[in-house]
């Protein structure tokens, strides 16, 4: 199997080198590149092509919110993993919004964190079990899936798996291009442009099943 390729974002030299060498014991997981701030982050994600970024919030001149949104903006953006001290709502919040697949705190374990890497290369949402309760705290499903029909909801699950347009397809007896309709109809419903806000939306609103803590592998 091949290695994940991994940019590591942390401004704070001491834990980055320790983060890097765990990583690296793992055999899965191999760090291409290495950034003490957030413009470097932003250069390096473009010039690297990681698989994953593995980026600090607290990141100096460019915060890493706003590098994970110019990360993301990119074709073919390798998505980022926020692992952060912070275990704040609003921080997990905009995070997301910005585009980040996964969000963890820096209590988690090198296993969490390094199962959390292969999650988010596949898409799939990772949250911290830390913010999960504060971030779908008081959350409903409004107006039956804000007009979203069971089959657009179906889609939205499946997403939220992270699979991809033609494993839907094929595992509801769709055609791709179908796929491609409902999605697009999912993100003129909700006011979204993306399959990732468009998970984040449904999970904010506590419509899916959220994975709380990182899988294991």
């Amino acid at each position: 199997m091949d290695q994940l390729k991994v940019l590591l974002a942390e401004d704070h030299a001491m834990v980055r080198e320790g983060t890097r060498e765990m990583l690296e014991r793992d055999g899965s997981v191999t760090v291409v590149g290495e950034a003490a701030d957030g413009p470097t982050a932003v250069a390096l994600a473009r010039e690297l092509g990681p698989d994953v970024v593995l980026l600090d919030v607290a990141l100096p001149i460019l915060n890493g919110i706003d590098a994970t949104r110019q990360i993301r903006s990119h074709p073919d953006a390798p998505r980022v993993l926020i692992l952060t001290a912070y275990d704040d709502r609003d921080y997990a919040r905009a995070a997301m919004e910005a585009g980040a697949t996964g969000y963890l705190v820096k209590t988690a374990t090198i296993g969490d964190i390094v199962a959390a890497i292969h999650a988010v290369s596949r898409g799939e949402v990772v949250l911290d079990r830390a913010v999960a309760q504060w971030f779908f705290a008081g959350t409903g499903a409004p107006a039956r899936w804000e007009g979203l029909s069971d089959r657009e909801m179906e889609i939205m699950k499946l997403a939220a798996r992270g699979l991809r347009n033609r494993e839907i397809a094929t595992l509801l007896t769709l055609s791709t291009r179908t796929v491609e309709a409902h999605l697009s109809s999912i993100f003129n419903k909700l006011g979204v442009s993306s399959r990732t806000e468009a998970v984040t939306h449904g999970f904010s609103r506590g419509w899916l099943a959220v994975r709380r803590d990182p899988p294991v592998t």
